[in-house]
């Protein structure tokens, strides 16, 4: 399943002096597929697009800035509402 991630942080929680934006996230949890990440870096906001098995591994996948940000998990598709 597609999952839309957005990853806020505060400039006071800013990782930029300690590992950067690639601190806030593991991109090597089995169960999830990194399609895409973007950053708003002035709004100190990422945005992944992945693919999860589960719950459990996108909590596994964030984990890493979990005492620096909030995030918003969304389900995605690409596929429209059917018409019937």
């Amino acid at each position: 399943m597609l999952f839309h991630i957005t990853q806020v942080h505060t400039p006071d929680n800013c990782p930029v002096e300690a590992g950067g934006s690639d601190s806030l996230y593991n991109p090597h949890i089995e169960g999830v597929k990194l399609i895409g990440r973007y950053g708003a870096n002035a709004q100190h906001t990422l945005f992944f697009i992945v693919e999860a098995d589960s719950v459990d591994a996108l909590h596994r996948f964030l984990k890493p800035g979990f005492q620096r940000c909030t995030s918003t998990i969304t389900p995605v598709s690409e596929v429209p509402v059917p018409k019937d």
